[in-house]
Parts: structure tokens; sequence; C-alpha cells
């Protein structure tokens, strides 16, 4: 194995020569506690880099997103048709173990989103690689990686209580909670998007292979959905009940309002979140088995919408504007005042940019029934003046409470984008 830095020639020298798991450990200096082979530990022992394994499938521009920039890649950016979403929990109370692990997955992340291998090691033939392998030679399938905070991370473990957003609440009890606690929380919030759902599942599986130590798997969700087929390109998506799905979302290109809808400012309180946001994840399971024996009639005056078209009922294009005051022949409003879309709308002021992906986790032993519906993601700049309000209205009087049950639920503070040599979260640690 050889490199062009001459520093690391002796690395290199040892490298070459068979090496024991017990010399592995002893050079760790872990003795027989362990040693986490994989992407952070071993290259770093060795510093060792250059293999032919490393170097990023051919992709052109297209296909790849910075990871580094002004904003993290994953909340503006037009959704992939794939989600691998991971919440962590610490399972350290050093801060500085909290800095070395975010700043081991940016040097990951920055290069998973380029198409390459992590690590530094993945040629040697008597260790472990440091890349898992699965995403070799694949397109970066335009894969992003969007990290958040939870509550939890403030508590007295790190000394950031006082570095809490205000924004930053725990979600209060909605109409329609039926919450399972392996469906909720964490201290660390990862979503993965990609075109290709192994590039996905890649990126996860690593960030957990380089978290060994310091974090560990709290719960995670895969999602999907497409907007190719006949649907132009860019289409809004279909839901698992057949409608479209984020309609409503406001311009994501307008900047000007997503700085008032999506992106955290200096002036909230909390500066270290200056170009972030806030994430609420909330996995909604569908009573399919119900909706699936409901007229069309009674579909369309749950969401308030067209089946076929997505458009407002009474209208004929998707996004024609929601007239809650048409009537019909009989003065009753077109729009029933219950639907989802009369209630999520309101009077138009409260805003927020929905993410959100299906699921489908097989088959609920417990009933025999479907476990699919929604992951719900969501971002607004403050999660006690956007979406706490519209749920409280939704869970009391949405028509689609009838078939959906919130079993899931999360919040994280997303933090601003990263600069190159820098790392995720440094404004606040």
């Amino acid at each position: 194995m050889t490199t062009d830095n001459k520093n690391n020639q002796a690395g290199d020298s040892i490298l070459e020569k068979p090496i024991s798991r017990r010399d592995i450990l002893r050079l760790a200096g872990v003795g027989g506690a362990g040693l986490l082979l994989g992407a952070s530990g071993v290259g770093a022992i060795f510093g060792a880099k250059g293999s032919s394994a490393s170097v990023a499938a051919k992709a052109s521009s297209e296909d790849r997103i910075e990871f580094y920039g002004k904003h993290q890649a994953g909340i503006t950016t037009p959704a992939q048709d794939f989600l691998m979403f991971a919440a962590f929990d610490l399972t350290t109370n050093s801060i500085d173990d909290v800095r070395k692990l975010f700043k081991a997955w940016t040097e990951a992340s920055a290069s998973m989103a380029k198409g390459e291998m992590i690590g530094e090691v993945n040629d040697n033939l008597n260790l472990p690689p440091a890349d898992t392998g699965e995403a070799a030679g694949l397109n970066p399938s335009k894969t992003t990686i969007t990290f958040g905070v939870g509550p939890s991370f403030f508590d007295s473990r790190f000394g950031l209580a006082s570095k809490r957003p205000a924004a930053l609440v725990d979600l209060p009890a909605f109409g329609g909670d039926e919450l399972r606690e392996e469906w909720c929380g964490g201290d660390i919030g990862v979503q993965v998007n990609a075109n290709d759902m192994q590039t996905a599942f890649h990126a996860i599986r690593n960030l957990a292979r380089i978290a060994r130590g310091k974090a560990v798997l709290r719960w995670t969700q895969e999602g999907f959905q497409r907007t190719g087929g006949a649907d132009p390109k860019g289409a809004t998506p279909r839901n698992l009940m057949g409608f479209k799905d984020g309609t409503g979302n406001p311009d994501t290109k307008d900047e000007a309002l997503m700085n008032d809808v999506v992106w955290a400012q200096s002036g909230d309180g909390t500066p270290w979140m200056a170009g972030g946001s806030y994430m609420v994840v909330r996995r909604i399971r569908i009573r399919v088995e119900v909706w699936d024996r409901s007229t069309l009639g009674d579909q369309e005056a749950t969401f308030g919408r067209h089946r076929d078209s997505g458009a407002p009922i009474g209208s004929k294009n998707e996004f024609d504007s929601v007239d809650l005051a048409k009537k019909d022949e009989k003065g009753k409003p077109l729009i029933p005042v219950n639907s989802h879309v009369a209630l999520a709308r309101g009077n138009g002021s409260v805003k927020i940019l929905r993410r959100s992906y299906s699921y489908s986790s097989g088959m609920d032993n417990r009933t025999g029934q479907f476990d699919a519906g929604l992951l719900f993601i969501c971002y607004n700049r403050d999660t006690r003046k956007q979406f706490i309000p519209m749920q409280q209205k939704l869970g009391q009087m949405d028509a689609l409470n009838e078939y959906i049950v919130h079993n899931g639920s999360a919040v994280f503070a997303c933090f601003p984008g990263v600069r190159e040599g820098g790392y995720i979260g440094d404004t606040l640690l």
C-alpha cells in the first residue's frame, strides 16, 4: 500500500505486514475491551489513505448534492425517492466525545454525499474495511444527510442546558395520539434521503458504526415516495391513501418566505441556531383496511380535495386556491369544515414545510393488519407558533382521525449548515 503523504510512510510499512487481532488491540490502547473496528478507528490509528476502493463512483454533478453550505441539505432540497431516518441516544457523558463523534460524522457524510467510500483503510486484508462496502460503485443518488438534536441533548450530561433553544419544546399530547416509546424521542435525529434505498441505508449503517462507544440507535424508519411514472418529474407524491401529499407547501425558492417559515434567525433568541431549522417527526399509522372500505366521496370529503387531480373540492387544478367560502346548491360548504385541508390551511397565516414519506413495516402481528402509513416530517422556524397550534386543531377536529393514529413522535433542532473545515453542531459546541 502506498501514499503520496511522506508522513504516513511509517504507518504504511506497518500495514504491509500481517497484524494479529491482539496487535490491533494493543496498538489501539484498548486491551481486550473490544476495538471499534470501522470507519473512525483503524484509519485514524494508521493514518493510511489512498486505496483504489475509496475512489468515488463516476457520476455527473447533477447526481451529487454538496454536504457543505449555509444550510444543511435535505431541508429545502427537492425531495428524493427514499428516506432512512434514525434517532440515536448518546451513551457517553463527555462533551469531548460528542465533538469527536460529530467531527467523524461530518467527514463521513461529506464523503458519502460525493459517492466516495469512507475511512482510511479499505484494501488491507488484515484489517476490517472502514466502509461497509454495499454502496461501492453506486452513484451518489443525490444523497443528503441532515442532523439535529432533541430536547434530551440539553439535559445535565453535557452542561448545555442554558443553550437549549426556547423553540425546542417537548410536544404536548394531541388528539389521536397513541404514542409508543419505541417510536419516540432521541438525543440525535438523522434524516438521510437518496434516490437509491441502498445508499440511504449505507449512510445510516456507517454512521451507526462510527458512533459505537458514543451513541446507539434508538429507532429507525425507512420511507419511500415516487414522483415518476405517468406524472411529470417533480409532481407532488401520493401517500398510501392515494392522495397527493404536500400540495400546500410554500415555495422553497422564495428566500424571504423560507426565512419566515423555515430558517431560524439570529434574532430569535438562539444565535447558534441561525440558519438552522426545527424538525418535527411523527410516525402516523394509517388504518388502510378501514380506509379501503370507504367510498370515494367520503375519502374526498375527508381530505377536502379530489383524489385524481389533487384540486380542492369544486376546483379543477391541484394548485388552485382553497376557497373555504364556496357553497353548494344547498348552501353547505363545498369543502367540509372538518376536512384535513380546511383545518391545516386555516386562514393561511400558519405555514410549515412538509417533507413526509410513506412507510410499510410489514404486518402488525397483534392485529394481522398492515403496519403502514406516513412518516410525517416538517420543518419550521418555531414549532410553538407553527406546528403545535396546527396539530392541536387537527387533533381535535380532523375527519382524517378516523383513519389514522399517531404512534411515534420526536422533535429536533437541526443545525445550521457546515462550512468546510468545520463540523456539524460547531456553532453550539
